[in-house]
């Protein structure tokens, strides 16, 4: 006993020292100092219990007719895998494992907005590859087909499609501070955040009947976590921006349930060459212009934005305005996740347009904080 009292103080210490491994229910947290290794954090990471890979644009034809376009593809586990599948990633049906997919298409000019949503379990109709980038839910698919070029392939039931190529213009930035990008005071309220800000976009887009070429920019995220969202926390507004000199800003804002700004709000720029600086809930600020009530969901969406941060090439104060290309953009569910996500123009303060951005509302129908802790 004398000599095992020692180890199991030693234990003690270590288990406090270094915190809570897994939530509650078993499924992992992100760690600091995780050591991303790819194709494999490209794909699915099972022993977590939420993620998605989400991919938003802006899509123009020859003539320059144009579009907005979303494709998600969600994750979420009922309980904890019991075996992972590193070794063998061939499809297999369980019911722990739940795919969500939406995908949205805005057409700008007469402010037509389409969307339609799937929910399948893993197995034939939907799989996330644990190995690589390589999602399918239906006849829709996200696939890296090879180190600088990803596929998507999705449909809107019968009108529209898309066959699209997005190729990085940029690297690959991790978001956050040693790995882990923190949501809230809670330990869990955390996630694995890696994005492509900026790719190049061509393909084909078949709409009313006509199949057109298109060309445009689209931003893509992959986010891991067990829970997103704090106790006290109700949802969230973020914004990625893509600005015409080339840079990018990432920014969220993390609500409590009074309405108060979370201090875990962040927002980070990222340079012409892939470089981030981050700026703390202090230095920035985000409010409404204007809001917008769903005639479905009752819920009021705050649809335009003023933001107010530090241009860090000037060290200057600087204001961006984000405008809606249409008011209605919301994509409900009659499950859970109803949420606002739309197609932007980014206006300075002189009212000239300098960028395009994607805004996402959430939390404003009280459904959706439900599905993220």
């Amino acid at each position: 006993m004398s000599r095992i009292a020692p180890l199991l103080f030693l234990l003690i210490v270590i288990l406090i020292g270094t915190g809570q491994a897994s939530t509650p229910d078993g499924f992992s947290v992100p760690e600091e100092g995780h050591q991303f290794s790819f194709p494999r954090d490209y794909g699915s990471h099972d022993d977590f219990k939420i993620e998605w890979w989400y991919i938003t644009g802006h899509l123009f034809t020859k003539k320059g007719k144009r579009f907005g376009f979303e494709a998600t593809f969600f994750r979420t586990a009922v309980k904890p895998p019991i075996k992972k599948r590193e070794e063998n990633d061939a499809i297999d049906f369980d019911d722990r494992t739940l795919f969500l997919a939406d995908m949205t298409l805005l057409e700008v000019k007469k402010k037509k907005f389409l969307y339609q949503r799937r929910y399948n379990r893993r197995g034939w109709d939907a799989s996330a590859s644990a190995k690589r980038l390589d999602l399918h839910n239906g006849n829709w698919s996200l696939v890296m087909t090879d180190p600088v070029k990803i596929s998507l392939s999705g449909s809107i039931r019968a009108e529209a499609a898309l066959q699209l190529n997005l190729t990085p213009l940029k690297p690959l930035v991790i978001f956050g501070r040693n790995a882990v990008s923190k949501k809230g005071e809670d330990r869990n309220a955390c996630s694995y955040y890696m994005t492509f800000p900026r790719l190049q976009v061509t393909g084909t887009l078949c709409y009313q009947d006509q199949k057109q070429e298109v060309h445009g920019e689209a931003w893509m995220d992959h986010e891991i976590s067990s829970s997103q969202l704090g106790s006290q926390q109700i949802g969230w507004d973020w914004a990625s921006l893509q600005l015409n000199d080339g840079r990018e800003i990432m920014v969220y804002r993390m609500r409590h349930s009074d309405g108060t700004q979370d201090p875990f709000s962040t927002l980070t720029w990222i340079d012409s060459q892939g470089k981030l600086i981050s700026y703390s809930a202090k230095e920035f600020s985000i409010e409404p212009l204007y809001f917008w009530k769903s005639s479905i969901t009752n819920a009021s969406y705050p649809v335009s934005m003023r933001l107010h941060t530090i241009d860090p090439a000037t060290q200057k104060k600087v204001t961006f305005l984000l405008v809606p290309l249409s008011e209605d953009q919301e994509l409900v569910g009659n499950i859970a996740l109803s949420y606002w996500e739309g197609a932007c123009r980014i206006l300075n303060e002189e009212h000239r347009e300098v960028g395009s951005a994607f805004l996402e509302l959430t939390g404003y129908n009280n459904k959706f904080q439900k599905s993220l802790r």
